[in-house]
């Protein structure tokens, strides 16, 4: 199958690996080896792929660095998946670059880069987060919310530990007779997505077997990373500037509503806020050259 096109993405310039906590992660690169670098961390079953749209504008002032996270995309699979797992792998391909960098990170990547950049202020001048401030208290719209949201901590743990004991004899997802099936599917999760983007989307997010297509993310990072609050970002501890984006559309996956993510976002010390009219939780996809135009005027702002 030739790989598909969209009108605006554009492949990286530059592709190598970072070694990290014992895994080869997959690096992307796009604009002069020699800028800023600004560092992009994708969200859960996403990869560096999906910043094709939003790389070439950031790219004419920054180096670009987006990156598969460990289990998805291109990078190697780890026998478990915490959330320190993938922020240190954040910090590990920031540190690759040899620069002081920005960051910038959607949904999961985004409380992530947050992590990161409170860990190690000294080396990153701000924090761009497109809608990654957590689920409401009640989680994401889920079979099992109800249920989960009577069980303790341990026993939530519990419950997770046993999916993985129930997974660990297969590490497959099941094979889907056709692209066009796996296009669909991914359709249904993220509706607001143009069709052709998605087929250019999935490309890079699935493969091709003897049987059929699958994903190339691992189930077991799909899964999850045990049980997780939002709460436990602290917001407070963020020395750097942040920029905080949202989109104006509800849709499965965002935005908070304001009362809760108000209250999230109020601790910060220094947060700017922004909505991009028209777009839903995939701002860098839906709209990339309004998320452009917001990214490079606030690191105008706060960068050398």
């Amino acid at each position: 199958m030739q790989p598909p096109s969209f009108p605006g993405a554009v492949a990286p310039e530059r592709s190598r690996h970072v070694e990290s906590l014992g895994i080869r992660l997959q690096v992307h690169e796009w604009g002069d080896p020699k800028a800023t670098p600004i560092v992009m961390s994708h969200g859960m079953f996403d990869h560096g792929r999906g910043f094709d749209l939003l790389a070439p504008y950031l790219a004419e002032r920054f180096r670009v660095v987006s990156f598969d996270a460990r289990g998805h995309g291109d990078s190697g699979w780890a026998e478990s998946y915490t959330w320190d797992m993938d922020v240190a792998d954040i910090v590990n391909v920031w540190r690759s670059t040899g620069r002081r960098c920005f960051l910038l990170g959607h949904s999961k990547g985004g409380g992530q880069t947050i992590d990161a950049a409170i860990a190690f202020p000294d080396e990153v001048f701000a924090v761009i987060d497109l809608d990654g401030f957590g689920p409401p208290p009640e989680g994401f719209h889920h079979h099992r919310r109800e249920e989960l949201a009577q069980k303790t901590i341990p026993q939530r743990m519990a419950m997770y530990l046993d999916g993985r004991r129930a997974a660990a004899g297969s590490r497959a997802w099941r094979a889907y007779e056709s692209f066009d099936d796996l296009v669909k599917r991914r359709g249904q999760q993220n509706p607001m997505l143009d069709e052709a983007w998605l087929r250019y989307f999935v490309y890079h997010a699935a493969r091709e077997d003897e049987d059929g297509w699958r994903w190339k993310v691992d189930p077991h990072a799909a899964g999850g990373f045990g049980p997780w609050r939002p709460d436990w970002i602290s917001y407070a501890g963020l020395r750097v500037p942040m920029l905080a984006v949202i989109g104006s559309i509800p849709d499965t996956w965002g935005p908070l509503p304001e009362e809760i993510l108000a209250a999230r976002l109020g601790t910060a010390q220094r947060v700017e806020r922004a909505t991009v009219e028209g777009s839903g939780h995939f701002i860098h996809m839906e709209k990339p050259a309004q998320t452009a135009e917001l990214v490079l005027d606030f690191a105008d702002r706060h960068g050398e």
